[in-house]
Formats: C-alpha cells, sequence, structure tokens
C-alpha cells in the first residue's frame, strides 16, 4: 500500500527539521563551567636545602606545558646571597607537577659585583643566579634568560618544552650598548630599531652608565611581528640595596634569541617618575607594546607607557589611578583577543593594598605586601573594572599566565616566614581559576567555556 504524498512531505519536512535543529545544537557554544579555585604549593621555605623561594615567573608552551621557575635562595639575607634558579613543569595544565631542575650554570670564573662588595650586601664566593624569565614562542621554542651577579645576562633555549636546554649564551652586550656615549647611534650593532646610517639619531638621554641589571622578571613577551621583547631595569647601584636609582627599557631580538639589541629608555628617573623597574608586558590589540612598570613615585601607582614597536619611542609615562602600587613587582598576560575570541581581555595581579600596619604611610614608600589580587580589563588597559582577591593575607610578587584551556594560572608568593618581613615568604604557589570564578559567573570564554578543574 503506498504512503500518501501528503504524508511523505511531512516526514521529510519532520526530517530536516530535526537535522537542522541537531546541527544549531552541535554548534551553539558550551554552557559557561562551574567557577572554580584551586591552589597548589610548589615550593615550600626551609626545604630541600634553601632558606627560601621568590621571584615567580610562569609561562605556557605551545603544546601546553606549563613551566614555572624561581629564585631558590640558601639565605634570607636578600637579593646578593647564594641563589640558583629552579623550574618545575606541568602537562596537564597546573593540576599536578614534576621534580625541580636546576637551570642557571655559567661555568668558569665568577666575580662580585662590585656594588654590592662596598655596600657589604654580598660575600665572595657565594654565587647570586637571578631574575629568571622566559617567553614561549609561537613556534614551540622556549627562550631563557637569566643574570649572573645584576651585572652579566644568558641566553638559553629548549626546543621539548623545558625538558632539556642549550648552554647558557652570554648576551651582555646588548646591555653595555645602554652606556654608549656615542651621539650616533646608528653606526652600533644595537642601534634601536628605526635608525639608519642616512638618518642618524641622537638621543644624548637614552644613555645609562648602568652598573646593576636585570630582567624582568617574570615573563617576556613575543610579538605577532615575531620580535621577542624583554622588560628590563638598569641601576647606578648607589642608592639602597644596590638597586637604586634605576630606569626601565627593553631588549630585544628579531631572529627568535640569536642576537639581542637595547631598545630606548622607557622609564625614566626624573620628576614625578622615581626609581622605576620591574616590569611587566603585553601587546595590545592594535599593535602596540604596553609596559606595566613598578616605580618608587609618590603617587603610589603603577607606571604605564606605550611604543608602536615594543622598542623605540615609548610614550610619555602615565599613572594608572586603578593600578595600586604598594612597592612590588607584578604581572600582566591577555587572556583573550577579538576577532580570534569573543572581546579583548587583559588580566593583571599584584598586591591591591595601600595600607601599612604600623601606620606608617607615606608617598612613594612600601606598603604592606598582601591581598594579591587579579584585574580584568575588556578596553587594553584604561579600565580595570574587575578585581578579585586571590590571598587576603600576606602575599608578594606574581606572574600570570593562560593555559591552552583557558584556565588561568597566579603564580605568587604566600605566607610570610616569620609573619611580619615581606621580604621571607614562605610559599610559592599556583593559583588556578577560571573566568567564570573570576567574573562571579558573569563572563565566560566561549571557546573554552566547557573546561573543567
Amino acid at each position: 500500500m503506498s504512503v500518501p504524498v501528503r504524508k511523505i512531505l511531512r516526514m521529510n519536512l519532520f526530517a530536516t527539521f530535526s537535522a537542522l535543529l541537531c546541527t544549531l545544537l552541535l554548534a551553539a557554544p558550551a554552557h559557561a563551567a562551574a567557577p572554580f579555585l584551586e591552589k597548589v604549593d610548589l615550593f615550600t621555605a626551609n626545604q630541600e636545602g634553601y632558606k627560601l623561594y621568590r621571584i615567580p615567573g610562569i609561562v605556557v608552551t605551545k603544546r601546553g606545558t606549563v613551566l614555572a621557575y624561581c629564585e631558590a635562595r640558601k639565605s634570607d639575607r636578600g637579593d646578593w646571597g647564594q641563589i640558583d634558579i629552579l623550574l618545575r613543569r606541568s602537562t596537564d595544565g597546573g593540576k599536578t607537577w614534576g621534580p625541580r631542575t636546576t637551570l642557571a650554570n655559567v661555568p668558569g670564573p665568577k666575580a662580585k659585583n662590585p656594588v654590592a662588595l662596598a655596600q657589604k650586601l654580598a660575600t665572595p664566593g657565594e654565587v647570586t643566579y637571578n631574575n629568571p624569565l622566559a617567553i614561549a614562542d609561537a613556534n614551540g621554542a622556549v627562550h631563557f634568560l637569566f643574570c649572573l651577579e645584576y651585572a652579566r645576562c644568558f641566553y638559553l633555549r629548549s626546543d621539548d618544552d623545558g625538558l632539556t636546554w642549550t648552554p647558557p649564551v652570554e648576551i651582555t652586550a646588548s646591555f653595555d650598548a645602554f652606556r654608549s656615549r656615542r651621539g650616533d647611534e646608528a653606526d652600533s650593532p644595537n642601534a634601536p630599531a628605526g635608525t639608519s646610517a642616512s638618518s642618524p639619531r641622537r638621543l644624548p638621554d637614552q644613555f645609562y652608565d648602568w652598573k646593576v641589571l636585570a630582567t624582568g622578571p617574570g615573563h617576556g613577551i613575543q610579538l605577532k611581528n615575531g620580535r621577542l621583547v624583554v622588560p628590563v631595569w638598569l641601576s647606578l647601584g648607589t642608592g639602597g640595596h644596590a638597586h637604586r636609582p634605576s630606569v626601565t627599557s627593553v631588549i630585544y631580538s628579531d631572529d627568535l634569541g640569536r642576537t639581542w639589541l637595547r631598545g630606548e629608555i622607557a622609564g625614566p628617573n626624573t620628576g614625578d617618575w622615581n626609581i622605576p623597574n620591574e616590569t611587566c608586558a603585553v601587546q595590545l590589540a592594535d599593535g602596540r607594546v604596553l609596559l606595566n612598570m613598578r616605580s618608587e613615585s609618590k603617587a603610589n601607582r603603577r607606571l604605564l607607557t606605550t611604543s608602536r614597536d615594543g622598542a623605540t619611542a615609548w610614550s610619555q609615562p602615565q599613572f594608572h589611578d586603578q593600578l595600586l602600587e604598594p612597592i612590588c613587582m607584578a604581572g600582566m598576560v591577555r587572556l583573550s583577543e577579538a576577532p580570534s575570541s569573543d572581546k579583548n581581555r587583559l588580566l593583571f595581579s599584584n598586591p591591591h593594598n595601600l595600607s601599612r600596619a604600623d601606620g606608617k604611610e607615606a608617598p612613594g614608600k612600601g606598603r604592606d605586601r598582601k591581598n594579591v589580587s587579579v584585574k580584568l580589563s575588556y578596553d587594553e588597559s584604561a579600565t580595570w573594572p574587575v578585581n578579585k582577591t586571590i590571598e587576603p593575607g600576606f602575599s608578594g610578587y606574581s606572574d600570570l599566565a593562560v593555559a591552552n584551556d583557558g584556565i588561568i594560572l597566579l603564580f605568587y608568593e604566600r605566607g610570610s616566614t616569620d609573619g611580619k618581613d615581606i621580604y621571607r615568604s614562605g610559599l610559592l604557589t599556583v593559583a588556578r581559576f577560571n573566568l567564570e570564578w573570576l567574573t562571579d559567573g558573569q563572563d565566560a570564554l566561549p571557546s573554552v567555556g566547557s573546561a573543567k578543574p
């Protein structure tokens, strides 16, 4: 018995509608994940032969491996003692971690920095490796820089997600170019981008006779054109702790780490800008590079400047009223960018605090390192409408990264070993959380909204 034509049409229409509905459901964005925050301690004071672990940095490789690194200090006397650089790896987005490995090992004789000896900050025979910084590039390599005695800088590279590394290569020459007094920088192999012999640039304020150098700390960035950019600070070493006074700049590489050049001074030590130093960087959606600088300025706010190429022609630094400056390292990273995601999102972390337990607050002076918080900007750092506390108690230096599934990673100092000294951090901890937690469920990354903790 044949089926009526009208019934066949109804059956075909139903099948078509069902197929369309199924397609739409499969194409719909995943539901936002449940908000979550969890913490994993990676380094604990007074364990594994070290008195303190400080100066955290963290990156995520192209393959998704998380690398967390720090200074491991044999004593708690300060920045100039016996210090190693340690690394731990995670291949599951920061949930579990492999054993620690030592990275920095420069062969040959090593001399203590004279300015540290002059201030009786250092002991001959001890070796200070300092300020580790990594860049995970778009091709899968990891570039790693560190300093020796705040006087020399070295570069190494890994092509297997931090399992093995090349021998360290000294790149201090890129810093020596800051000391040059030649009026025509175009004759120098370290001339900033944009200079040429036919159009020399005279930059009388671009030279700095440093005695102390430092990278980052935290992490550097790779620009969309492939350039590697490393924030640096330089000091005359005559002031407190032989780290003051100071200015900030960058070194950069256009050949994936084979050679490094100096940039122009980005944060001068003049006028309202007092002792700029530890700096984090991010590339903005319009291509400019933003430097976010710590300083000891009376405003007690973060100091920001931008450059079109990440090396030259930095804008006049400006204080950002929403970014408090207790005088402490901070972290910054991009979470998403349109049009590859639904909107632009930047993250920033530091101790959101301007108070002191002793009540002795003063302009340009340090405040208690506590209440490490993460902020979120939707307009490329113009405003920061979201701010959420990660660690209400003692908490200091921090660095940010984003796992390949969109989970946010904050590697930070927490818990003073004596309950009062801001330089004696008890733990280095990784906090893992999602955008849903940061925004109290008001925002989610559409492509990774279903990511689970």
